[in-house]
């Protein structure tokens, strides 16, 4: 069995949906293409949420239909995020004011 890797970065995003479409043609065809060529960025794949959110804040619950992309990235370590082309090709770019988004590294236990 391949060994989990150490290092994740794992990209959260609800998009309105009136540019969906065209994030999915960007990002399938141009931004994760441009992350796998990264230095120290070993893989990525894309996932989308299915069926309701369940959401917990405060000791109160709720549900969510939004939905949810979810880029897991496999990371030599955190340092690939700092290369100049990481640097580079980060971004929303013409997304920007359509993104509600959560990016964050992790590292296993």
């Amino acid at each position: 069995m391949p060994e989990t890797p150490r290092y994740l970065l794992i990209v959260n995003a609800e998009i309105e949906p009136s540019v969906e479409a065209a994030w999915n043609k960007w990002y399938d065809e141009e931004h994760l293409p441009d992350a796998l060529a990264c230095p120290g960025v070993l893989s990525g794949n894309r996932y989308v949420s299915v069926g309701d959110a369940s959401l917990t804040r405060d000791g109160g619950k709720s549900t969510s239909s939004a939905r949810s992309y979810v880029a897991v990235y496999e990371l030599s370590g955190p340092e690939a995020l700092e290369t100049p082309e990481f640097i580079e090709m980060r971004g929303w770019y013409q997304f920007t004011d359509k993104i509600i988004a959560r990016t964050q590294v992790f590292e296993k236990i």
